[in-house]
């Protein structure tokens, strides 16, 4: 798999997916951490997420770099979900963020003296919303973030316009979420013959063709396709590696998602 700034370009999201059930986390990350996967993103509002992905990660703690978040109102609400996130992830976090841009400027002093400890590695801000994305960029441009997440894929385009060329400039690293446009894009997903130009990309699926469909962007650092399916871990890792659209390529997989 293709490596840029944050390691391994498709990672695994845990949005809607295994909850509190370590269990089922066992499978999902074995299969994923297999095929290449690194970055594994979660948050205190996933339902569980963070501790069964904790509970799992003995043994392969070396192998997978934690991006999660702090999703709270106030500073010491804020305080006692980095507390839980350092006892369930051997004392750091790889990329901590800030949720949906909740309390940002409340947080970021604290967290940046958590990175100059060494426990935390880069500071991250995120948002789905586009309605969001003018405090976003100003978040950005703060100059105190070296991550961004927000949405992008075909039906999702609203990062094109300041986003990503904002993180470009300032070179802040990209992290995907929502490929799938939370399964809108996998519901009525083209016939095997319309994708077959798409083969000798190595695209055998149509999840692979949109994870490509953004990867070829290349101010994109990686995606976070979230999964409870662990063939499906191992089918979106496979969409990692090059070679990546051109033009054309993109445009074909543009006009089957309308």
């Amino acid at each position: 798999m293709e490596e840029r700034r944050l390691g391994p370009v498709v990672g695994l999201g845990t949005w809607r997916t295994f909850g509190g059930d370590a269990a089922l986390a066992q499978r999902v990350l074995d299969a994923a951490v297999q095929a290449g996967v690194q970055l594994v993103d979660s948050s205190p509002m996933y339902r569980g997420a963070e501790r069964s992905l904790g509970a799992v990660l003995d043994g392969r703690r070396e192998r997978v770099a934690v991006a999660t978040k702090i999703w709270a109102e106030s500073v010491e609400e804020g305080h006692a979900q980095y507390a839980a996130q350092l006892g369930w992830f051997g004392g750091r976090v790889e990329v901590e963020q800030v949720h949906n841009l909740v309390g940002w400027r409340e947080h970021v002093g604290w967290l940046e003296a958590e990175r100059d400890a060494g426990r935390v590695g880069r500071l991250g801000v995120t948002h789905y919303a586009a309605g969001a994305f003018d405090e976003l960029a100003a978040a950005m441009r703060s100059g105190r973030f070296e991550t961004v997440q927000l949405p992008y894929n075909p039906q999702e385009r609203e990062s094109e316009r300041e986003l990503l060329p904002l993180a470009a400039e300032l070179g802040i690293a990209v992290i995907v979420m929502r490929p799938f446009a939370e399964g809108r894009l996998l519901r009525r997903e083209p016939a095997l013959a319309e994708i077959a130009p798409l083969r000798e990309f190595g695209v055998e699926t149509w999840p692979q063709a949109l994870l490509k469909w953004i990867l070829s962007d290349d101010r994109v650092d990686v995606v976070i396709p979230a999964t409870r399916d662990s063939e499906h871990a191992r089918a979106n890792a496979a969409a990692g590696t090059p070679p990546w659209f051109g033009p054309d390529e993109r445009t074909l997989v543009e006009r089957l998602t309308r």
